[in-house]
């Protein structure tokens, strides 16, 4: 569902969805009447008695009503009221509304508001949610044990992404039957949304399925029940929200269903828990006395739509047209690049840009501990994408980067993505792809193309520095931290020193904060020179593939081809005829015109 924030001049309201069902209009009238036969409930209701019967006795399990059976049958079966439930209390935040917009997720409607008030700098982040009716919501906790009996699982229902996407089904289908059994409630809407509400409950994490359903999210933090959930929202940054958690207990039990999932257990004695969601997303998990203040709950959420080079020349102004060219070429050429940054720049969304770049009739292996790197459409067909395993509690089966990129060696790669460089043997193995013909592309923790260096050639990684020049291009990711901007801050190339055992770094754009803008700092020498030795391209050549590079971004930019499967078949498109595309490019034609090539 789309997710754009509606800006308006006109003051934003609230709009809050209120979810009620017979189960509290049969309170309403027990509050007139205090006792009501079967009968008279099944009129006033639209019921059936059987029906009045079954929920009568749910409810009086849970305290607040008596079923009467009358000692004669001349007296029809009766329910009586025996505790009335005060009503949520609604307590909207106080203060501007700044940015509205909707979600829904198994068919649970909520709305978030980013409400601007108090002293905070920065908006709070305010879900609003469906409001139950409050005995309807107590009915609901109790007929999910009921549910539960009817649906079995299996091991692999949950550990397995398509058989945990036809348990989900399986769970929604079968609350909706019950729903409508109990209820008798003939409202579609109403049916699917106390559906979705279940199926969160049992099967989801609750009201954490609704941040999950937000695309402008980045991460869910749980710091305690103590603390309002905090989440890191795209264009503000950290927020509060108007959320917490019940309590600890609550947290432990989220924390141990997503263990349960993933096939790991969080308990007193192993208090951390690091694991996958089937759907990507990272989850870290820690136990009281691990987390001083109480149990903790951190979600990465995967992105589902990948950023794209149109993206980062466009709305996002991450880099400039003519280093996307550059890059673009440098990709197409087959040259090694390696993505820097701090942690959350978007080194993982510069690696995925750059990957849509390789034409579709090569090879690709991708290595990662969780998939993020995700690929145009047209390329799967030759692109083996590779996961590290954790051990399982009695520290066996495990899989780990090492394995997978000896692995990778011997599939004929024509390309290797790899997510992140930490240790030694890691780049002591990607360097050796390098210096065997294969092109490589990997990210690495570092601020700066100096501070690259440093990393790889000083403890613990150690790589020779004759070594770390088989890496062409740099490319450095920065966010800044007050305003949650994230730009390509310099993008340099590595050239062996005077010396032998020397590197010096040519540094060919970067970025100058007061502008806002990239400057061209130095001729790409070592770039130019080795697009002559593969190819035989002169310079001028070479100017004259990054000019059209840069018009056809333009002309992508303004056709607003930002999709990963759109900026890939326009890629199969430059490797199958790029005189064409060039021409459809200078003309302005629309994108659709190239889909015959």
């Amino acid at each position: 569902m789309p997710n754009p924030a509606v800006e308006s001049r006109k003051p934003l309201a609230r709009k809050t969805v209120y979810l009620s069902t017979k189960v509290d209009r049969l309170f309403d009238l027990l509050k007139v009447h205090k006792r009501l036969a079967f009968g008279k409930i099944a009129a006033e209701l639209a019921w059936t008695p059987s029906a009045v019967e079954t929920v009568g006795k749910i409810l009086e399990e849970a305290g607040l009503v008596d079923v009467e059976y009358p000692a004669t049958m001349v007296q029809s079966p009766r329910i009586s009221l025996r505790k009335e439930l005060p009503p949520e209390p609604l307590a909207p935040s106080a203060g501007k509304i700044l940015a509205q917009y909707p979600l829904l997720i198994d068919f649970v409607p909520a709305e978030v508001n980013l409400v601007q008030g108090g002293d905070d700098s920065r908006p709070l982040y305010e879900l609003n949610t469906p409001v139950l009716g409050v005995y309807t919501r107590v009915f609901l906790e109790r007929l999910r044990d009921r549910i539960a009996e009817k649906i079995p699982i299996e091991v692999t229902e949950i550990t397995d992404e398509s058989k945990s996407v036809e348990l989900k089904k399986k769970f929604f289908d079968v609350a909706k039957t019950e729903l409508k059994s109990f209820l008798g409630e003939n409202n579609e809407e109403t049916l699917n949304a106390l559906s979705g509400f279940l199926l969160h409950s049992m099967y989801g994490l609750g009201n954490i399925e609704l941040f999950m359903a937000d695309n402008d999210l980045e991460e869910i933090a749980i710091n305690s029940s103590k603390t309002p959930v905090t989440v890191y929202h795209r264009k503000h940054g950290w927020l509060k929200t108007n959320l917490s958690m019940s309590g600890e207990e609550a947290i432990a039990n989220t924390s141990a269903l997503i263990g349960r999932k993933v096939g790991r257990d969080i308990t007193t004695l192993n208090p951390i828990l690091d694991a996958h969601l089937v759907t990507g997303d990272r989850v870290n998990a820690t136990l009281f006395p691990v987390s001083s203040l109480g149990n903790t709950l951190t979600i990465r959420r995967f992105a589902r739509r990948p950023w794209t080079v149109i993206d980062f020349i466009g709305s996002s102004h991450t880099m400039n047209v003519e280093m996307a060219a550059l890059l673009w070429e440098a990709m197409q050429y087959e040259l090694n690049i390696l993505v820097a940054g701090g942690t959350a720049s978007g080194k993982t969304a510069a690696l995925n840009t750059l990957s849509a770049f390789i034409p579709s009739y090569h090879r690709v292996i991708s290595i990662e501990d969780v998939r993020e790197i995700m690929l145009p459409r047209h390329m799967a067909w030759n692109w083996v994408p590779l996961t590290t395993r954790n051990p399982n509690p009695e520290g066996l089966g495990e899989v780990s980067m090492l394995d997978l990129m000896y692995s990778s060696l011997r599939m004929r790669p024509d390309r290797i993505i790899v997510g992140e460089i930490r240790r030694q043997k890691e780049a002591e193995v990607l360097f050796e792809a390098m210096h065997t013909g294969h092109s490589v592309y990997s990210t690495i923790h570092a601020n700066s193309s100096a501070q690259v260096m440093r990393r790889l050639t000083e403890p613990p990684i150690s790589v020779p520095p004759l070594e770390v020049e088989a890496i062409d291009l740099v490319l450095v990711q920065y966010r800044d931290r007050r305003t949650n901007l994230r730009r390509t801050y310099e993008l340099a190339e590595i050239e062996s020193g005077v010396t032998g055992n020397q590197l010096s770094i040519n540094p060919v754009y970067r970025w100058k904060p007061r502008e806002d803008a990239w400057e061209s700092v130095n001729k790409p020498t070592k770039f130019l020179r080795e697009i002559n030795l593969h190819t035989g391209l002169t310079e001028k050549e070479v100017n004259q593939e990054l000019d059209g590079k840069a018009l056809i971004l333009n002309w992508m930019l303004a056709n607003h081809c930002k999709d990963i499967d759109e900026v890939g078949a326009i890629m199969k498109s430059y490797y199958s005829d790029a005189e064409r595309l060039l021409e459809a490019a200078k003309k302005n034609a629309g994108p659709a015109t190239m889909k015959g090539i």
